[in-house]
């Protein structure tokens, strides 16, 4: 935990084997992490840096995204080519989503209605409606897509596809068509993505070329 007053660490707090990703609560008061050496998920209590609570979930955790409204948080399973979904309040599995081969990353849409998973094993990224959780469209996208951001909006989303240093892309899907509309060339080996809160630009870490790249989203 890192006191962004004074930028230095308040807090190391254990949580299980291989964590790698992680959501904070709208509220600010729980994380969520993901664990790709172990089938859980840790609840962090952020108020007193403990974990309260683990979930059994699928295999090999990759990445969890929480909803706007706090109520579920949704986890990639890339062992298992699914999609857990925990209901917060209780922290329990209420549904489990079958994508498709070695899904990554996962955003839900600033407005709630979607959910974003890139699916690197396969080439696509799938569409989850978060009210009836079920796949809605799955999206051809790009060599390998590991990451996904979405606009404040929620009409662009923005994957990461890593291919190769020679091939990594950045490519924009138009959420209303759930169609690529756009794929820009970025640094190589990628990783994560982020856009702006104005959604003008997009940031894309390249830990293959120790580069940032910056993207103009046209907005």
């Amino acid at each position: 935990m890192i006191d962004t007053a004074t930028n230095t660490v308040t807090a190391t707090i254990d949580v299980g084997r291989g964590a790698l990703g992680v959501a904070v609560t709208p509220d600010g008061s729980h994380l969520y992490v993901a664990h790709w050496g172990s089938s859980m998920v840790s609840v962090i209590d952020t108020a007193t840096n403990t974990v309260i609570a683990t979930i059994n979930v699928g295999s090999v955790q990759w990445d969890v995204a929480v909803t706007p409204d706090g109520r579920w948080a949704y986890v990639t399973n890339r062992g298992s080519g699914t999609v857990s979904v925990i209901d917060t309040a209780t922290n329990t599995v209420t549904a489990t989503i079958r994508v498709q081969s070695g899904p990554n990353g996962v955003a839900v849409a600033p407005d709630g209605r979607y959910a974003y998973v890139t699916n690197e094993g396969s080439d696509t990224v799938s569409v989850i409606d978060t009210i009836t959780n079920a796949v809605t469209a799955t999206i051809t996208d790009g060599n390998a897509p590991v990451t996904v951001a979405v606009a404040p909006d929620s009409h662009r989303a923005y994957v990461v596809d890593r291919a190769s240093n020679v091939l990594a892309a950045l490519s924009v899907i138009d959420t209303a068509a759930n169609t690529v509309i756009a794929t820009v060339g970025i640094g190589g080996d990628p990783g994560a993505v982020v856009v702006t809160p104005d959604g003008r630009h997009a940031y894309v870490t390249n830990q293959g070329s120790n580069a940032v790249s910056l993207i103009d989203t046209g907005i």
